[in-house]
This record gives C-alpha cells, sequence and structure tokens, in this order.
C-alpha cells in the first residue's frame, strides 16, 4: 500500500468545507475496525483512511501550514499504514479509574508481546509491538502500544478465500480470545491485504 504524500494531502481550507463527511467515515471505520478483548484492552486496526483522518486532523487542530510539521506528521502516522502483507493496529489499555489503571499496568508488564491473531488453519502470529521506541518498562507497560501482524502467504490466501481469524491475547494475567471476528471487520481487514 502506499504511504501518504505531502501532495495527497487536503490543503486546511479543502480540508474545513469536507471535514463533517470525512469525519463522520473516519468514526464508522474505526467502529468496523475495533476489536475489543475483554473489558480493558482494546484493538483499533488502523488503515490508510484512519492514518490520513488523522493526520489532517492534526494538521487543523495545530493550524499546520509549514512543510517541516506536515512532515513531522507524515513521519509520525504513516508507519500505522499497512504495508499489504500485514495488519498494523493501536492497543488500548482502559482503565477509567486512575489506582486501578495503575495496578493493572503493573500487573500486565509484557502484555504487548502476548496478542496475537490467528488464521482458520494456520499457526498463530503474534504482534510486533512498538517498534519506534520502547513504552514498557519492567515495573509496568504502557496504555498504548502500536503493533504490526506480518502474515505469510498461506494465512493471506486462506483469508482471501474465506477463512476465519481470531483475535487474543495469551498474556497470564489477560487470557482473552474473540473466536470470530465480525463479517465487516475481516472484510475491511481484507482490504489491508494487497
Amino acid at each position: 500500500m502506499a504511504k501518504i504524500t505531502r501532495d495527497s494531502l487536503l490543503s486546511l481550507e479543502a480540508y474545513h468545507k469536507d471535514r463533517p463527511e470525512i469525519r463522520e467515515k473516519a468514526i464508522q471505520e474505526r467502529r468496523i475496525r475495533t476489536v475489543h478483548l475483554g473489558e480493558h484492552l482494546t484493538m483499533i486496526f488502523e488503515n490508510e483512511f484512519l492514518m490520513r483522518y488523522q493526520i489532517q486532523e492534526m494538521l487543523r487542530v495545530e493550524k499546520t501550514f509549514e512543510e517541516e510539521g506536515i512532515q513531522d506528521e507524515l513521519d509520525a502516522y504513516n508507519p500505522l499504514v499497512p504495508d499489504g502483507t500485514n495488519f498494523k493496529a493501536t492497543m488500548m489499555l482502559e482503565y477509567p479509574n486512575e489506582g486501578d489503571r495503575k495496578v493493572a499496568l503493573a500487573k500486565l508488564v509484557g502484555v504487548e508481546d502476548k496478542i496475537f491473531l490467528e488464521v482458520e488453519g494456520q499457526p498463530r502470529v503474534y504482534g510486533l509491538a512498538d517498534e519506534d521506541l520502547e513504552r514498557s518498562t519492567a515495573e509496568k507497560t504502557s496504555a498504548v502500544h502500536f503493533m504490526r501482524f506480518e502474515l505469510t502467504p498461506d494465512m493471506i490466501k486462506a483469508l482471501k478465500a474465506g477463512a476465519q481469524m481470531m483475535v487474543g491475547c495469551d498474556h497470564k494475567e489477560y487470557p482473552m480470545h474473540v473466536k470470530t471476528l465480525p463479517h465487516e471487520t475481516l472484510a475491511s481487514l481484507i482490504t489491508d491485504l494487497s
């Protein structure tokens, strides 16, 4: 998949005009591509459209017109655009109560290395977390991680032929599996594969 370029972005004026429609589409797209693993772990499978929306929003909020600022946003969000052989996701650990969150993040050290996808009839593939920088310490994990799930040609072929896919976590403090992804979620994810 092609990365987002400066030339492919809307000007701030054009984005402002089209924003209500783009925002509504982004809300729907994010809803479809969100997978909840239990009550506290959420995976948002990113794509080019969602990252483009995020870049445009950042430029709008920060009123960024300069080339350097625009390039900084492209550099920040382009790594989350799938490459055609993988899925990319933002993983969030969500605990509304600050005390509960602090305890949970200490118990869940290493959870980012225990998130997996399993295509029907294929071995599990674990996400590669935080390739840009380390977000965890020996004492606690971060509440947000960025992940890449690299798929084999057989996995891609199976998905395109109609195989199901499971998403799960096998951390000892948070064992959780989603048996079957909703059809619209899986169909949207398959569009990331070239």
